[in-house]
């Protein structure tokens, strides 16, 4: 069981995902409408996992994710997940890159999540300090590098191959998803690490680094 601090401003939304959390097994210690009282809860209770949405009041800016990380800097351990319907790529970058807090990360798009079961799945996996990322939001980051950018030098397939690594696919289930063989995924990975002169580093950490290379020289909104 997971104790959860929920922040989410449309009513309707948050009834509804403690409802879930709560079904799911896990414990919604607080759940509240905006980025302040999202602080509180946390310092007050020091959940195991944040859930949070981007858009917060009182200005519907980015207040959710800058909450997100400044909780980060003061609980490190804090698992958080981004719950959202947009890609706020100036604070998407610095959150993901693992510059701030060591515990798990992630970044889900509203829309995208079609499996209840398969979002309850990915909650134990941030909480269990792993990294998920949806496919949109690495695509989006992928797209804001500038054209002088060490990622241009990569083939379309190893650019394939960068942004499964970056929702923390493992190289057998790259394979399955891209038709090749996993000898194939390997052989792409290298060239990808070497490219990028990245630490061909595996699980969690290698996902870390392919989204602080992403970080780096990012152009935010």
């Amino acid at each position: 069981m997971l104790r959860v601090v929920l922040a989410e401003d449309s009513v309707l939304l948050r009834a509804g995902l403690v409802e879930l959390l709560t079904r799911g097994g896990h414990e919604v210690i607080a759940a509240v409408g905006d980025a302040e009282a999202l602080a509180c809860a946390v310092d007050d209770d020091c959940p195991d996992l944040v859930v949070t949405d981007v858009r917060m009041p009182p200005d519907y800016d980015d207040q959710g994710l800058k909450a997100a990380l400044d909780l980060r800097t003061r609980h490190p351990g804090l698992a958080v997940l981004v719950l959202s319907q947009y890609v706020a790529t100036a604070y998407a970058t610095q959150l993901l890159s693992g510059g701030t807090g060591t515990g798990g990360l992630g970044y889900l798009l509203k829309d995208r999540v079609g499996e209840v079961s398969q979002f309850l799945t990915d909650l134990r996996r941030i909480a269990a300090g792993e990294t998920v990322v949806d496919p949109e939001v690495v695509r989006v980051l992928l797209a804001r590098q500038t054209a002088d950018h060490p990622l241009r030098r990569l083939t379309p397939r190893e650019r394939e191959v960068l942004a499964l690594m970056a929702e923390g696919l493992n190289n057998q289930t790259i394979a399955h998803r891209l038709s090749v063989t996993e000898a194939a995924v390997v052989k792409h990975a290298s060239n990808i690490f070497a490219k990028l002169d990245l630490d061909p580093t595996d699980g969690n950490r290698r996902v870390l680094a392919v989204l602080a290379h992403l970080r780096n020289d990012s152009t935010p909104y």
